[in-house]
């Protein structure tokens, strides 16, 4: 086992505060972990958690006050979570130049899959929702 090895879980209410809460507990966490990611990894992740809750804010917020994000590292892979209590399984939404929004889920698959990781959405026992993206661990220190 790595040293840097572990699930890490924090809850906040789904307010839109907690945004940026989550993107600096996320990059504290991997910096005192000592995961070894470099900044374009680093990047990406916060980049899908800001995504990720965004989305919980503004979906799940009226059946779900309060989301989970969960970090989690191996030797391989660095993976992000952002739980809520809404039963609603989004999909991602294809790229239409008309509108202004809903392209967030587009933009983590995309991120993720360029990264060479993988993302999904899996239904929570409590019938909530979990989406999450795993990136490949590059051997590049966190600086």
């Amino acid at each position: 086992m790595c040293p840097y090895e572990g699930t890490w879980r924090f809850t906040a209410p789904a307010l839109e505060s907690s945004v940026p809460q989550a993107r600096h507990a996320v990059l504290d966490l991997l910096r005192r972990q000592g995961v070894p990611v470099g900044q374009d990894v680093v990047d990406d992740l916060l980049l899908i958690v800001s995504e990720l809750v965004t989305n919980a804010v503004r979906h799940a917020a009226v059946l779900s006050p309060q989301i989970t994000v969960e970090v989690a590292a191996d030797s391989a892979f660095v993976r992000v979570a952002v739980a809520d209590g809404h039963p609603y399984r989004p999909k991602a939404l294809e790229a239409d130049a008309a509108r202004t929004g809903g392209r967030g889920l587009l933009l983590v698959k995309a991120v993720t899959l360029e990264a060479g990781g993988r993302c999904d959405v899996d239904v929570t026992p409590e019938g909530g929702k979990v989406i999450w993206a795993a990136l490949p661990i590059r051997r590049t220190p966190l600086v």
